[in-house]
């Protein structure tokens, strides 16, 4: 499987990456530290090489002691550091509400990232992400930071995750930026307008929540009963009985495609996207083996640029209720 530049670095990843936030936050109580790094390792073994963790990826064991994703991240890859990109993120943090809050100063920059190396257990960080703008700090401001650990050899690359362009193009004016980490599915296409500059400045595109959430799988319904309030798919618009229905239609277009390929709708959704543009690497998350050798088979999908026009075109038909704050169309 050949591998695909990070922006203009020289860190090199295979098509598809591994979210791992799931196996400590979001996606119900946190797996046991033997198990998650077990799935980790596993991982690694199917052929990832690209590991998206962050800070912020925490929750709550049933014992009540905290599930630190970084460390499960760390403990992981200790036997095969050099064989992966490791990639966390700094910058948010949530409160008892599960509500973003933000804080890109350069003091907790420098300060998180110093956590981040202690938690992960490793010299340099691969990418460091800031993993929300922070509209209390300019850009120059952060990516002078961010520039700075770079040249002491704490961090690799830099990225920005959920950014607009505006402010990509001002950070990127001060410390070039490897790779951005927006949301991005056939559900969620309202970040395609910044593609342009991504090109033009040579940077990655890493796709988050790449099958909105676990929905392009078809494999959850509003019947569906997620894991309380540790699972923050609970109550997502797609999954509730008007965003379902509003989905139906693309549910059944890859229903149909997936058949006619011989692979699962998620791994259509996937390759929809990795065909779309070199630049586009999504790094879905799960907790189940099945899935992990499921999404890395995704790269292998064929799918021709006039099947992804003509699936472009029908989604432009389409409107979804989906988690993320936008209408797509």
């Amino acid at each position: 499987m050949e591998k695909l530049q990070l922006g203009k670095s020289d860190l090199y990843v295979s098509p598809v990456g591994l979210g791992c936030m799931g196996f400590s936050h979001a996606s119900g109580d946190p797996t046991a530290d033997d198990v998650a790094v077990e799935m980790l390792r596993a991982a690694h073994e199917i052929g990832y090489d690209f590991y998206d963790t962050a800070e912020a990826y925490v929750g709550v064991k049933a014992d009540g002691s905290i599930s630190y994703n970084e460390e499960l991240v760390g403990a992981a890859i200790r036997g095969f550091r050099d064989e992966v990109v490791v990639a966390t993120k700094m910058g948010v943090r949530h409160d008892a509400n599960n509500n973003l809050v933000l804080d890109s100063r350069p003091e907790t920059i420098r300060a998180s990232c110093e956590g981040s190396l202690r938690k992960l257990g490793i010299d340099t960080l691969d990418l460091y992400y800031q993993h929300r703008i922070d509209p209390k700090v300019e850009p120059e401001g952060v990516a002078e930071e961010f520039g700075r650990l770079i040249a002491e050899g704490k961090i690799r690359a830099w990225g920005i995750s959920e950014t607009t362009e505006e402010y990509l193009r001002r950070a990127h004016a001060v410390t070039p930026v490897t790779a951005i980490e927006n949301r991005y599915s056939m559900m969620a296409r309202w970040h395609e307008s910044i593609f342009p500059a991504c090109v033009e400045l040579g940077i990655s595109y890493v796709a988050f929540s790449p099958m909105a959430n676990g929905f392009l799988t078809g494999a959850y319904s509003p019947q569906t009963k997620f894991e309380g309030k540790q699972d923050f798919r609970e109550g997502m618009p797609q999954y509730t009985e008007g965003g379902y229905a509003k989905a139906r239609d693309l549910l059944d277009l890859l229903h149909a495609m997936a058949e006619e390929k011989g692979c699962t709708m998620g791994q259509l959704s996937l390759a929809w996207m990795i065909n779309k543009d070199p630049r586009i690497i999504p790094i879905p998350g799960t907790r189940k083996l099945h899935r992990l050798k499921e999404n890395f088979g995704a790269a292998n999908v064929p799918i021709t640029a006039e099947e992804i026009a003509t699936i472009d075109a029908k989604l432009d038909t389409m409107e979804f209720d989906v988690f993320g704050g936008h209408a797509a169309k």
